[in-house]
Parts: C-alpha cells; sequence; structure tokens
C-alpha cells in the first residue's frame, strides 16, 4: 500500500445545491476546505460555490446527475486534475417518496431507489479505488432515521435508505484495512430543499411534512456540524436528533415494545 499523501483539504458533496449538501459547502469552506460543489442544477451548484468562496473556502462546481455513470466518472477525473485525490467524499443527494407498498407505484419505486440508493453505489463505487490508493480518507453516506426506524408509509423512501445503510456498513469493513473511514448519517426531519422533488400517493402527506421540517428545532447547519464531528472523530452511525437516539435504543433492545408503539401511533391511512 502506498504511503498517505500531503494534499490540501479537499471534498466533494453530491447534492450540494440546497440543503445539507449546501450546508456542508459552507462548513468545509469557512474550515479552510476546497470544495467540489456538485448537484442536478447547475444554477444552484454555482451560487453555493460563490458562498464557498466569499468565505475564504475555494474550488469548483459542475454538473451531477448521481444517477449517471458518466458524471461520477467525470468528478473523480476532475478531483485527481485539480487536488491529486480526494480528502472526503459526501454521497448527499436524494429525493423524497411517500405512500404504502401497493400504493406506491413502480415508477415512484424505480425513481427513489435509482438516486437515493444506487446514487450512492455508484458514488462510493467510483471512488473506492482512490481512496484505497491513497490509504487515507472518509466517505460520508447520507441515509436518514426512516432507513432504521422501519415506519410505514414512507416504504420506498425507507427500503432505499436501509440500503444505505447496509451498504455503508458493509463498506466501512472493506475500507478499514487501508486506514479509510466511513460514516452514515442518519437524519430525521430538518426543513431543507426534499420537498422541491417529492412524490406521495395521498396529497395530504406533503402539508404533513412540512409541519414536521418546521418544527423539528433541527436546523441543516446543526446537521452540518455534527456530520463534520463524526468525521474528525471517525465515527460510524450518525443520529442527529435526541429523539431518534431513544428510538433506536428501544427498537434494538427492545423490538416488541417498539414494534407495538408503531402500531399504536399509525392510523392506516384510508
Amino acid at each position: 500500500m502506498s504511503a498517505k499523501p500531503k494534499w490540501t483539504k479537499s471534498v466533494a458533496i453530491s447534492g450540494a445545491g440546497s440543503g445539507f449538501g449546501a450546508a456542508l459547502a459552507r462548513k468545509y469552506a469557512s474550515d479552510g476546505w476546497c470544495v467540489a460543489v456538485t448537484d442536478i442544477d447547475e444554477n444552484r451548484g454555482q451560487q453555493v460555490l460563490e458562498d464557498v468562496k466569499q468565505l475564504g473556502g475555494d474550488g469548483f462546481s459542475m454538473l451531477l446527475d448521481t444517477t449517471r455513470a458518466e458524471h461520477w466518472q467525470q468528478l473523480e477525473d476532475r478531483v485527481r486534475n485539480r487536488w491529486g485525490g480526494l480528502q472526503l467524499l459526501i454521497n448527499n443527494a436524494g429525493v423524497a417518496t411517500a405512500g404504502n407498498v401497493e400504493e406506491t407505484c413502480m415508477e415512484d419505486w424505480e425513481w427513489v431507489l435509482d438516486i437515493n440508493l444506487l446514487g450512492v453505489v455508484r458514488g462510493c463505487h467510483q471512488f473506492a479505488k482512490m481512496f484505497k490508493q491513497q490509504c487515507a480518507g472518509h466517505l460520508v453516506n447520507v441515509s436518514s432515521f426512516a432507513g432504521l426506524a422501519g415506519l410505514p408509509f414512507i416504504s420506498s423512501y425507507g427500503v432505499a435508505k436501509a440500503g444505505v445503510v447496509a451498504l455503508s456498513e458493509a463498506l466501512r469493513a472493506e475500507m478499514h484495512p487501508y486506514g479509510v473511514g466511513v460514516t452514515v448519517a442518519c437524519p430525521a426531519f430538518v426543513k431543507t430543499g426534499l420537498l422541491d422533488t417529492f412524490r406521495a400517493s395521498k396529497p395530504d402527506t406533503r402539508a404533513k411534512v412540512v409541519h414536521w421540517m418546521e418544527t423539528s428545532g433541527i436546523t441543516a447547519e446543526n446537521v452540518a456540524e455534527e456530520i463534520a464531528e463524526a468525521v474528525r472523530k471517525n465515527r460510524f452511525l450518525l443520529l442527529t436528533h435526541s429523539q431518534t437516539r431513544r428510538a433506536w435504543w428501544l427498537k434494538r433492545w427492545l423490538p416488541q415494545w417498539y414494534f407495538r408503539q408503531i402500531i399504536k401511533h399509525t392510523k392506516p391511512k384510508d
């Protein structure tokens, strides 16, 4: 294995044009990192890059559709040419869906799995070799508490995010011998731009999600700070909300009680 490189601090973030991604870009820029701001919306990415530079950071922005392998290759090429490597990759881009198993159409199942799960797979697949060659670096995959909670009526979203957790667990073991860290972040409701492309089988779902986001008490900036701290401490699982940390403990140690609570507080959608 090759020696660890000496390089400029560098991070590439997918979905960096808004929400967690934009907050992470600004966080790392304020800490003096170079940032690759990638997003499916080039204008949003360019706006965030301007923020990065105003905060004293440097970097570039580029179009990245996480469903397209050639875009990932272009990102790797730019990172190698500009910085000689990469210290941190944050697979953050995602979309949201809601609905039960049978009412969520197959088009929405395929859409959310392609972006939220396979988009993360593509990023890890593209950069795993680079990180192994470096014998250094860190990968962050942004999942959701939905990927741990087993909640009904967000079936497609939960399945995609659960896949990200499973992927991250496997990747953690694969990368450990090379000195590369892995973090999977599982935030709950936070006010972001996630609802811009939201798809749901029931028309009233959006209003409920908006309410939960606006009353969560946690901001995208809070989540960015916690992710950065998890990377510094090489923590694997990050739960950003106190109530989800408690729920995760209950699910692990009192699974039947947890399931009864889910049933008790869940009303079937007619």
